[in-house]
């Protein structure tokens, strides 16, 4: 901003009128003192809103100049503003001010950003590295467009070419000559003045032109130094000038009018009055943009085919949109989302807070009912569903899913991207890595491993003095414990700050652990499927001084990290759940956790990433979260509460978000009721329960289903004795979905074999046994639109009185909790505890665990233990072989029969269907 000043403009924080100035059409410094005046009431009106409001305008200055550092000041000082001034050496690179800029561009505390530069300076790279959001001087080509285009409501206008509006009155008519007014200056002028009705004309002082256009011209508006061999009698006299150069300050010349040095003076403090005014206004800006924005979604076209392509022909068959313009559609800031690759993108938690007076939308889930090996499509349920309620119904709906593991993705069940018509674009990149989350929990989950067998080799290896040594070591002559290791003396009961101060017996208890190689419960995993690390040994290398332990790998998603990804409420929350964890007990039978191996904050660093949501989209362009992916046979099996908040709170009041439980309701759907919601505090509209023909057939009485085996006629063929024995599955989930007090509404996923009597079939006895609606859904082959009806009901549902209530109280004994979910969801007789599992029991209550939500390890192919009892079982007795302790996730999970927590790879996996093209680079053979 080229400003024009005046020491006279420095006298008092505010110029004053100049006394005896004549007027003929200009107004003076009074018209800066009410600008200033109005923005300071603005401002003070914002800050009584928002208290801990405090918008700043920072100034980079490469130029030598008091006076304008202390206009500003004094100007920001009126209305109420902060000024910062970061001076530059005069002879700064155009890239050292641009990566001042930069800084400050990312700076969320600096509303404004104006330069005062040498004129050598100005270049484009430099004025448009500028914000256009942070342009306080309208200088940028972004802000220059919307003025020319007339969306000056959306653009910052140069407060200097303003300052010369200002003072002109009547330009209907006249002609008004820039001389030596360039670039954004002058293009804001002509623009401005032209609206005005004046006719413009632009020259340089040296153009053989000049004097011919100073003797037409009725105003003459000054952009830079006159030159000494330009005659003043060459402007016509009555002309009125207005002069925006520099040298102003030296006031070396003189245009030999009676008025101008009042005109001089009026731009100067109107100049930087507007330039504050546009400040304030950037903060109101700011402070709107922070509120909840109505969705602006461009959907996606879909053309389904028949028959229906594979899902990753109808994945590459579509252009997915940009995630930054997807994220910008649903109401997201800038400096809200981290962009990875084209089509994917991290969102950061800030949002929560800046919405953090936004109500909720609805909160749907998305369950099932015992399923078949091949699965019954609760994630293409949960797809349809929200294709049809944004781009057919326009109402707002977020889709929350769990990661896919590597495991299943290269082995049996392959990706879980949803299928047909209704899945998550680009499904290959969904499937495959997708931002590093899994890896992330991978490294902080063997980094505690790996710290657990060094911590217990080392201490059997030294002495106490010789660890202490160690672990806090002399720095630069300085000895002094870590946070972390303050936080092990506390909890010790050691109030002391000085090292050299502790006892031998204080230092033996600092530095030694004492963990019992056999209660290690902590294991390293990997996220493949690889039953060969079931029971490994560890140290068998003679470095490790024989320390030999049998040890395990789990896959990756079982992980308490991952449990606890999904069940975090905020960044602090999840380092104190990571701390938290208990990886074994030491010899006096105490827990030892991973605080007391001082890995927290190792942990947390690792997992700052994986804690933001990764925003992708549907087929139709409506939005998805990805994020966390418990399994739920041997963990909670949910997406992360933090996905469901941020989602609850961008969709709006009349919104939905709907997230989905893994495998049927009775494992998943329970484990999101007593665990997730009570870690999220949220509470669910509906349920919608997830059917098939082909599964309630197979409980029916139906032969064995097996994945990669061509299904039997049964499966085929109508059946409808089948079809209605086997639907005592359905209504027995119906009951456990009603045990919470939500109403459910069941999503008959309709396949091509399926006949309209089956499907009528399954419809009435649903109703019948007390679902809300009961709808057949063809998203699978139609997209959005096959799952219309669904989203009609499910918006009804959710509309109806809900008596959500937990299961159980927490107060209860863990053995109790225990047989409550057993006898009322599962419909067991009773419980039976093996003598590891009640000792296990006994050891947590003892320990203080006992108040913790229950997570069921249990198959999930059987209401029961036993994976070949289908239907409805009843009069078994619940075996529970173990019990262990998820301490930082927040719950207790007994182990019912026999589960593996690392699956293993069939005679034919999906990997030999996957392969990439070399020279396309595509993927082939994903599903």
């Amino acid at each position: 901003m080229r400003l024009a000043l005046r020491p006279a403009a420095l006298r008092g924080r505010l110029p004053p009128a100049l006394p005896g100035a004549p007027r003929r059409g200009l107004r003076v410094p009074r018209a800066a003192r009410k600008i200033a005046e109005n923005a300071r009431k603005c401002l003070a009106s914002l800050k009584r809103e928002n208290p801990r409001l405090e918008p700043t305008l920072a100034i980079i200055q490469a130029r030598n100049d008091p006076l304008v550092q202390e206009i500003n000041k004094n100007f920001a000082e009126e209305v109420g503003l902060r000024v910062i001034h970061i001076c530059l050496p005069e002879d700064s690179s155009k890239d050292e001010i641009v990566n001042e800029i930069l800084r400050l561009n990312e700076d969320p505390n600096v509303q404004g950003l104006a330069l005062d530069l040498p004129e050598s300076s100005y270049s484009s790279k430099v004025l448009n590295a500028v914000k256009p959001e942070k342009d306080v001087d309208g200088l940028s080509d972004v802000n220059l467009g919307r003025l020319v285009r007339g969306d000056a409501s959306d653009c910052l206008v140069s407060p200097t070419a303003c300052a010369v509006m200002e003072l002109l009155e009547d330009l209907d008519g006249k002609m008004v000559l820039l001389v030596g007014a360039d670039g954004a200056l002058g293009a804001s002028l002509h623009c401005l003045l032209q609206r005005r009705g004046a006719t413009t004309a632009s020259c340089q002082w040296k153009s053989r032109e000049l004097q011919n256009k100073l003797h037409h011209a009725d105003v003459v508006v000054v952009g830079s130094t006159k030159p000494d061999d330009v005659p003043v009698s060459w402007i016509k006299p009555g002309t009125t000038i207005i002069n925006c150069s520099r040298d102003l300050l030296s006031e070396k010349h003189s245009y030999g009018q009676q008025n101008s040095h009042a005109a001089e003076n009026a731009v100067c403090s109107l100049a930087v009055a507007m330039r504050m005014q546009n400040v304030v206004k950037n903060t109101e800006r700011w402070i709107q943009s922070q509120q909840f924005r109505n969705w602006d979604l461009r959907c996606l076209t879909l053309q389904p085919l028949s028959p229906v392509p594979s899902d990753i022909e109808i994945s590459r068959a579509q252009s997915p949109k940009a995630v930054n313009v997807l994220a910008k559609e649903i109401g997201l800031l800038t400096d809200e989302i981290e962009i990875y690759g084209q089509t994917k993108a991290k969102v950061r938690l800030s949002l929560l807070e800046r919405l953090r007076d936004q109500p909720d939308g609805k909160y749907v889930l998305v369950a099932g009912i015992t399923p078949t090996p091949l699965g019954e499509g609760k994630s293409t349920v949960t797809i349809g569903l929200v294709q049809a309620l944004t781009a057919h119904l326009n109402i707002n709906s977020f889709a929350c899913l769990r990661q896919p593991s590597q495991g299943p993705t290269f082995g049996v069940k392959g990706g879980a991207a949803g299928g047909g018509y209704a899945q998550v674009i680009p499904m290959e990149e969904f499937n495959l890595h997708l931002t590093g989350d899994i890896h992330a929990i991978t490294a902080a989950n063997n980094l505690l491993a790996a710290a657990i067998d060094a911590r217990i080799l080392h201490e059997s290896t030294q002495s106490d003095k010789a660890l202490y040594n160690r672990l806090v070591p002399v720095v630069n002559g300085v000895r002094g414990f870590s946070p972390i290791q303050f936080a092990r003396l506390r909890r010790l009961g050691i109030n002391k700050t000085d090292p050299g101060t502790l006892t031998e017996e204080e230092i033996s208890k600092f530095v030694r652990l004492d963990i019992d190689p056999s209660t290690i419960t902590w294991q390293r995993v990997v996220d493949t499927n690889d039953r060969f690390l079931r029971k490994i040994t560890v140290g068998q290398a003679n470095t490790e001084k024989g320390f030999v332990r049998q040890a395990q790998f789990d896959i990756a998603v079982a992980s308490e990290i991952m449990a606890i990804l999904a069940l975090t409420n905020s960044l602090e929350d999840m380092k104190e759940r990571l701390g938290k964890m208990v990886v074994a007990n030491d010899k006096k039978g105490e827990p030892v956790t991973a605080e007391d191996l001082g890995v927290t904050g190792a942990l947390a660093v690792l997992m700052k990433d994986a804690i933001k949501p990764t925003l992708m989209q549907t087929l139709e362009g409506t939005p998805v979260f990805v994020h966390a992916g418990p399994f739920a046979n041997i963990a909670h099996g949910n997406s992360s509460v933090l996905a469901d908040k941020i989602a609850l709170k961008l969709v709006g009041e009349k919104g939905f978000v709907v997230t989905e439980a893994g495998f049927g309701a009775d494992i998943g759907m329970e484990k999101f009721f007593n665990i997730k919601c009570r870690a999220s505090g949220l509470v669910p509209s509906v349920v919608v329960l997830v059917a098939t023909v082909r599964a309630l057939k197979m409980h029916g009485g139906g032969p064995n289903v097996t994945a990669g085996a061509p299904l039997k006629k049964e499966y085929t063929e109508e059946n409808l004795q089948l079809v209605a024995d086997g639907c005592c599955n359905l209504q027995k989930q119906i009951q456990i979905t009603q045990l919470f007090g939500v109403p459910v509404v069941v999503a008959l996923n309709v396949f091509k074999t399926d006949s309209p009597a089956e499907v009528d079939l399954v419809c009435e006895i649903a109703k019948q046994s007390g679902a809300f609606d009961a709808v057949p859904c063809n998203h699978w082959s139609d997209g959005g639109r096959g799952a219309v009806k669904l989203a009609q009901a499910v918006e009804k549902a959710a509309n109806q009185e809900n008596s959500f209530k937990y299961l159980y109280s927490l107060e209860l004994p863990i053995v109790e909790k225990i047989r409550i979910i057993a006898q009322k969801v599962y419909g067991a007789q009773d419980i039976e505890l093996s003598p590891a599992a009640q000792s296990q029991i006994d050891r947590y209550t003892r320990q203080g665990f006992g108040n913790l939500p229950i997570c069921m390890a249990k198959t999930h192919l059987s209401l029961s233990h036993q994976p070949e009892r289908k239907g409805v079982p009843t009069g078994f007795i619940l075996p529970i072989t173990d019990v262990r302790a998820s301490i930082g996730a927040g719950f207790i999970y007994p182990l019912v029969g026999t589960m593996s927590t690392m699956p293993g790879l069939p005679t034919r996996p999906c990997f030999y269907d996957i392969d990439l093209d070399p020279v396309t680079e595509q993927v082939k053979g994903l599903f």
